[in-house]
């Protein structure tokens, strides 16, 4: 990696079923935060923006141009952040599992989860994945929750030139062991330092854990955040050094 400065943050956020207005402003308030704290990208748990509610989510589906996204945009825009949230979005094939990456430059663009847990189709069919992110002069892969779980999708990512990889996740305590310990894998194996951003209250049914971290590339966790509750992770990279912070939200 070559970037000199960079700052990363995963919002562990809380959800509310379905209620986009009210997770609009929880994004706004993580953004005003991630701004004051210098972070170049902000990372959501996955389906952020509605809740992890497959029930739902036929009904909350959001294209990159929907005007009630546009406060979002323009306080990332402001802020000369990236911010990646997640929604349900409608692709070609059906309905998918989306992140919405808004650019500093005010541009919105989609990423699709390409591997589904069981019992996510239906109503979701599997998507195509994405571009790589450009951060800072680096290139990032996203991965959508299970898409981490599987090997080949990180190598794939590598192999593409990612130099660090973003994962947005749905993660209770019964999977928490071992999906925190495959990230950590991809990073050792792959070289690739590792963000992953928890849900920080139930949603869906899952009883989220939060436990947001980052793994430098050697595979060992710099910072993780003690359990659930709203926060942000934070990782600043000057020179080789990665250093890391919990913080919590401003009242």
């Amino acid at each position: 990696m070559n970037a000199l400065s960079l700052t990363l943050a995963a919002a562990q956020s809380a959800s509310v079923a379905g209620d986009l207005a009210a997770n609009l402003r929880t994004h706004l308030a993580f953004v005003a935060a991630a701004a004051a704290a210098g972070a170049d990208l902000l990372l959501f748990p996955e389906l952020s923006l509605t809740g992890y509610e497959p029930a739902l989510a036929t009904g909350l589906a959001l294209e990159p141009d929907d005007t009630q996204l546009l406060p979002l945009r323009e306080a990332c825009s402001k802020a000369g952040l990236t911010a990646v949230v997640g929604a349900p979005v409608q692709g070609a094939a059906g309905l998918q599992i989306g992140a919405l990456i808004l650019g500093a430059d005010g541009s919105c663009r989609v990423h699709t989860k390409q591997y589904l847990h069981p019992g996510e189709a239906p109503p979701f069919v599997p998507g195509n994945g994405g571009e790589l992110l450009a951060v800072q002069g680096l290139q990032a892969a996203l991965a959508i929750c299970a898409d981490s779980n599987h090997p080949a999708h990180a190598d794939a990512a590598r192999a593409r030139g990612a130099d660090l990889y973003l994962a947005s996740a749905v993660i209770g305590p019964t999977g928490y062991s071992s999906d925190s310990a495959l990230l950590a894998g991809h990073a050792r194996r792959l070289g690739m330092p590792v963000l992953m951003a928890n849900h920080g209250a139930p949603t869906g049914g899952y009883a989220c854990v939060g436990r947001s971290a980052f793994w430098q590339a050697d595979g060992q966790c710099l910072i993780a955040a003690p359990g659930d509750g709203a926060c942000l992770v934070l990782v600043r990279r000057v020179a080789d050094d990665w250093q890391g912070e919990v913080c919590a939200l401003p009242a």
